[in-house]
């Protein structure tokens, strides 16, 4: 059956109407001429089949509906080859290529006219401009080209040596300009084609095979592993071209540059071997060092160094350092050190070979100059120059240049920097301090100094002198990036400066040289990541630093050494910045600043560092382009963030807002000379009326108003990359960063911040209102870190005094509006997960004592959208949630919620059999943390908690409790610890029944299996702790049980022999649990135990790890606790194994001495090792009160056994040292 549908009736009177005949889903077009007789004699329209063409539906173009009246416009056909094109027109580059590949399909091998056909067509293709950066809707399929190369290798022979370098060129072509990556069988022949061409063909053609070469294997050197030993092995032609021996520079080049992109990895691929990698490394490292040759062009030596240079940087991207120990790391840096100052006029250097972990200042101070250097070598010395003939002659700026502002005075494009980089500050009194931060040789140059083809010449010299800086400062960023930190921290004297400079001596040449010096902007913003890369980490390091006495006269300390260096960064970097004009340059000196403020040690210091940079950098963060304001906010986020809270930081943030600014020398920033009056302001604008000085220094921090203005209040001018027009909010990135200093300020100064509790509040609910999602979450987060704050000051621990903390009116005023405000939305917005996350972690910061005060409905409105959130299909979210219902189950209102605490039980055991690891994590830390409310309800509570709490439950918690103990660590170690309060947990009645004994032997063998295991030390520890909570259990048959003996056996093997002292700590204090005698079992067991403590003892001071080493103290401290409690245990007849163990060694280090100091308290834990050591409660005095009970009751032992008279003795002589001065 037909359906026929006129689509348009046609007012042109050479057309008829378009009927389209749909049959069986096959369109069929015809067009029929108004009276022509047949069909047949109409001829075909160009392009068109003569017969009717089939079309699938898909390919039909949608006409727009058009009603049907006479002022329809007229119908317009295009040609056949659009219908057939999806209506898509061919550009001209697209059908040379397909008429050039047509016509080379057709070319045969035996054809007279083969050699002028194929000189045509490649002419053709290679004139052809087939760049999609110009022309973006070039759509030419890589299949396509890589058979049309396919097929051109066939047809070109190597004697026909114009033709083999003429394809050899449309090979780089089209491969460089449609970015076409190659297949596997392409790959091989094309390989095949170019190796025989170098093995057959005359050297003169060599240059552009290797071209060729270097595009065909781009990212695809582990596909080129089959002619990789062809090229790189023994006698391979890259590694001949590529030898510093090369005279031919361009071969040179070439060579490198293949080799540079065989190592070139690309996203998703597999990197290159490393024995090739080896290879190309050391011809890399070898180029690099080697001298430049004297016949040579210097321009083209620049060239060969930039391609060696980025081999050398793909070669160290690939992941961790490879290429051998320290003598290679120091030959990389030496020769990295030596081309960052590549160019650079003044410097003559006797360059050392090898970089060693030790200053060598005698390598880098200028060499002494020769008496007739500046005669016999003028062109050398003009060369250095940069061109110029004299350096101290004063010259005049261009007057282009007088006119521009400062903020341009820098360019960003290289070869105008150099050209006129610091003109402005020649110009006005606020020059003249400036000047005197540069060299002459960075200031612009006259234009009468040399004629117009030398100063092409020396621009394009500088530039690639520049090139080779940054390539060089991007190869030691990779370094800094891949070599371990512990390594590089012995070469920092090569890149820092250790001493101030001054005093006449010669500077050394550094990292702060380039960043302060260098007349490219992209070179010096190079210097400052690659800086910033090494202050990275470097906390530890760093960590020694000190001088806040002075340091012997005798020596300099190490110490000493670091603080200095610490301050020459400070020096140099603030220079930096009061002279720093590109934008991007700028914000890079802003990020090192922030670096070295977050890793310094700043609380063993002299103050004053930081309260020059907090006033130097305060302009900054009105200036007038974005990013800058950025960094300037991320370094105060360091400077809120470093040791806080820091006295230093804590009297800036009180300072008034104007303190500092009356001078008028931090009200701008040096390059706001000519800026607009809104960027010289000394403070942010407020609509509030002056205030007194009380009121002043009671008001918020100057950081919080400016930080809440950013995020709420308009600009008052557009930034740079802003338009002109109506006022608008800050860019998303600025107010972001305000945001996140907000909540570092408030983690950090929460005493300074609480006064403002209120306004946070409700700049979170306006950032939590806005539809932009990372300001939303941004907001969650400062309410997070609020509550935190709030937490902390309310600690049993905490050092805030009851009446500067925040009061709990306050405090729960604060959280019914926000838990009635926007944070409901957020909770719900399934649609950004992360949102929700955040918003969870919210609710979990809330003060417990304040969540007991809120509305009933309130707190049910929390619980019940926590509870369903663990159904989330987000992994964060039910992590999220879980997470908090593990903080809301330690909440005293809620423990003793028998519902809330069965619900939770259930939730957390659901999430146990989860298929992510990181929920199970989470879900075991919360099954941990309601383990522990059952303990204290058990102790607190008056009603019997035990008795109403399900047996079933308690079954079902201890068996996915000792399954999550087999787990991944993460999960194991809150698993152990479950455990550990599940076993003292269960009573009598629970222990008897059947339903409970094989999981009861399962959960202790699960411990057992963790104390042994080969895991975190962190599982460890928590085993030997939960071991140590369930043999408080009075009810636990420790001296019948079969595990019992296993239990015991795993904590005496790892008190004596564990390397890691916080678990011997843990099993000694485990040891030490049991309150009966009976529960050590027989006399061998107890035997055991004793030996074991007491060889633990002996041994305690024997590490060779310093981290270790500093428990030492808490160790002895529970292993003498621990025999003291046994000896007070013991029974006749354990008096022998006893009495043999104390008396049989005596002196330093024996247990006679271990014990004297703990009954004495000396050398007493201390710091972090009293948390460590945390359970003994007993003073001196009640320590020798108990030993002296021990010994009454030993002495009322009506049995005689060996030992036992010595041991009375012993421990009488032991009381009478104790009762010395």
């Amino acid at each position: 059956m037909y359906i026929v549908s006129f689509l348009h009736f046609l007012s042109k009177p050479s057309y008829g109407g378009v009927i389209i005949i749909v049959r069986h889903r096959k369109i069929f077009y015809k067009q029929r001429r108004r009276g022509s007789g047949s069909q047949s004699n109409m001829a075909a329209p160009r392009g068109f089949p003569a017969s009717p063409a089939a079309v699938m539906c898909r390919d039909v173009p949608v006409f727009p509906a058009v009603p049907l009246s006479a002022d329809a416009a007229p119908f317009t056909p295009q040609g056949a080859d659009a219908w057939q094109r999806g209506a898509r027109q061919q550009t001209d580059a697209e059908r040379l290529f397909c008429r050039c590949a047509a016509k080379l399909r057709g070319l045969r091998a035996d054809s007279g006219q083969l050699r002028e056909d194929l000189n045509l067509l490649f002419d053709q293709l290679i004139s052809e401009n087939f760049n999609r950066t110009l022309e973006p809707n070039i759509n030419i399929r890589p299949e396509d080209v890589c058979n049309l190369l396919v097929n051109a290798s066939c047809l070109v022979p190597m004697s026909q040596e114009h033709l083999v370098v003429k394809l050899c060129k449309l090979v780089h072509h089209l491969l460089n300009q449609l970015k076409v990556i190659m297949d596997e069988h392409t790959l091989d022949v094309m390989l095949k084609y170019m190796t025989s061409v170098l093995e057959g063909c005359s050297a003169w053609t060599h240059p552009g095979v290797l071209q060729a070469l270097a595009t065909v294997v781009y990212g695809n050197g582990p596909q080129c592993h089959q002619h990789l030993d062809n090229l790189m092995g023994e006698g391979g032609i890259l590694l001949l071209y590529s030898a510093p021996s090369q005279p031919d520079m361009d071969l040179r080049h070439m060579a490198l540059n293949c080799m540079a992109n065989i190592c070139v990895r690309i996203s998703g691929q597999l990197p290159l071997d490393d024995g090739h990698k080896s290879v190309c490394f050391s011809v890399f490292l070898q180029t690099l060092q080697a001298a430049r040759p004297d016949d040579g062009d210097e321009l083209f030596y620049c060239i060969v160094i930039q391609t060696a240079l980025k081999g050398l940087h793909c070669c160290l991207l690939g992941g961790k350092w490879k290429f051998g120990g320290g003598e290679v790391v120091g030959s990389v840096l030496a020769a990295l050190k030596r081309l960052m100052f590549q160019g650079t006029p003044g410097i003559s250097v006797e360059w050392p070979a090898v970089l060693y972990p030790a200053p060598l200042p005698h390598y880098e101070s200028p060499s002494a100059r020769k008496p007739d250097e500046d005669v016999t070598k003028p062109t050398e010395a003009a060369k250095d120059s940069g061109g110029k003939a004299s350096v101290n002659k004063k010259r005049r700026s261009r007057g282009k240049v007088k006119k521009t502002s400062v903020e341009e005075s820098r360019r960003d494009d290289e070869d105008d920097s150099e050209a006129a980089a610091l003109a402005p500050h020649k110009t006005g009194s606020e020059a003249k301090p400036a000047v005197s931060l540069y060299p002459s040789w960075k200031r612009s140059t006259s234009d009468s100094e040399f004629s117009d083809p030398e100063g092409s010449a020396q621009s394009k010299l500088r530039l690639s002198h520049a090139r080779v800086r940054q390539a060089a400062l991007h190869c030691l960023l990779a370094v800094v990036k891949w070599v371990e930190k512990r390594t590089l921290y012995g070469y920092w004297s090569s890149f820092i400066p250790e001493a101030p400079v001054g005093n006449g001596a010669a500077p050394p040449l550094t990292l702060l040289t380039i960043i302060l010096k260098d007349p490219s902007p992209k070179v010096r913003a190079c210097a400052l990541q690659a800086l910033s890369a090494m202050l990275d980490g470097s906390r530890q390091f760093l960590a020694v630093a000190e001088d806040t006495a002075l340091p012997p006269t005798s020596y300099t300390p190490f110490s000493f050494t670091l603080a200095t260096a610490v301050r020459e960064l400070h020096r140099s970097l603030s220079l930096a910045l009061m002279a720093e004009t590109s934008p991007h340059t700028l914000t890079q000196v802003i990020k090192c600043l922030a670096h070295l403020v977050s890793n310094a040690p700043y609380h063993r210091l002299r103050p004053g560092l930081l309260s020059s940079l907090w006033k130097q950098i305060r302009p900054y963060v009105r200036h007038r382009d974005a990013n800058v304001r950025v960094s300037a906010l991320t370094l105060y986020g360091a400077l809120v963030t470093t040791q806080a809270p820091l006295p230093e930081v804590q009297l800036l943030l009180q300072q008034p807002e104007g303190s500092g600014a009356s001078d008028g020398s931090s009200s701008f920033t040096p390059q706001d000379s000519r800026a607009p009056r809104w960027r010289r302001g000394g403070g942010t604008p407020s609509p509030c009326t002056p205030r007194t000085p009380k009121e002043t220094e009671g008001g918020p921090p100057w950081l919080l108003t400016h930080c809440a203005a950013l995020v709420t209040q308009p600009r008052d001018e557009p930034s740079d990359s802003e338009g002109g027009g109506a006022l608008t909010l800050e860019p998303s990135p600025v107010r972001l960063e305000a945001l996140q200093v907000l909540s570092l300020l408030v983690r950090g100064y929460i005493s300074l911040t609480q006064a403002c509790l209120c306004e946070i509040g409700q700049l979170s609910a306006r950032c939590l209102a806005e539809s932009d999602p990372s300001i939303q979450l941004h907001g969650a987060k400062l309410l997070e870190e609020l509550g935190t704050g709030i937490i902390q000051q309310y600690q049993a621990q905490s050092e805030v005094p009851e009446g500067t903390r925040v009061p709990m009116s306050q405090v729960v005023q604060f959280w019914m509006e926000v838990l009635s405000g926007p944070l409901n939305c957020a909770l719900q917005n399934q649609q950004h997960p992360t949102l929700q996350t955040s918003a969870c972690d919210t609710l979990s910061s809330i003060l417990p004592q304040a969540f007991a005060q809120l509305p009933d409905k309130t707190q049910l409105m929390c619980i019940t959208v926590l509870l369903g959130l663990t159904y989330s299909d987000s992994d964060l979210v039910k992590m999220a949630a879980i997470r908090a219902l593990g903080v809301y189950v330690l909440f005293p209102c809620l423990r003793e919620d028998l519902m809330f605490v069965a619900d939770t039980a259930n939730v957390i055991l659901a999430a146990l059999d989860d298929r992510s690891s990181n929920i199970r994590a989470k879900a075991a830390w919360s099954l941990g943390n309601l383990t522990d409310t059952l303990l204290v309800n058990m102790d607190c509570m008056e009603v019997d908690f035990q008795e109403e709490m399900s047996d079933m439950l308690l079954l079902k918690m201890l068996q996915v409790a000792t399954r999550a103990a087999a787990d991944k660590d993460k999960v194991k170690c809150n698993a152990v610890r479950a455990l550990g309060n599940l076993l003292h947990f269960l009573r009598m009645g629970q222990l008897s029944r059947v339903a409970f004994r094989q999981p009861l032997e399962d959960a202790v063998r699960a411990l057992v299996k963790s104390v042994h295991s080969v895991a975190t030390m962190k599982v460890r520890w928590n085993a030997c702790y939960a071991l140590g909570n369930a043999f408080r259990n009075p009810d636990l048959p420790l001296e019948s049980a079969c595990w019992a003996r296993d239990a015991f056996a795993a904590l005496c093997d790892v008190v004596a022999s564990c390397k890691n002292f916080k678990v011997r700590i843990k099993s000694a204090a485990a040891l030490a649990e049991p309150a009966h005698r009976r529960c050590y079992g027989d006399t061998e067991r107890f035997g055991r135990v004793w030996r074991s403590l007491a060889a633990a003892l002996r041994s305690s001071e024997d590490t060779h790890d310093f981290l270790e080493y500093r428990y030492s103290a808490s160790l002895r401290h529970t292993l003498s606790r621990a025999l003291l409690h046994l000896l007070c245990l013991g029974l006749p007849a354990d008096l022998p194994t006893i009495a043999a163990s104390l008396l049989s060694k005596n002196g330093p280090g024996s247990v006679r001495e271990h014990l004297k100091k703990y009954l004495r308290d000396e050398g007493a834990a201390a710091g972090d090792e009293k948390d460590v050591a945390a359970g003994d409660t007993k003073n001196p005095q009640q320590r020798v009160q108990s030993l002296q009970q021990t010994v009454e009751r030993l002495r009322a032992m009506e049995e005689e056994e060996s030992g036992k008279e010595a041991l009375i003795c012993f421990l009488e002589d032991l009381l009478k040292d104790c009762k010395e001065p």
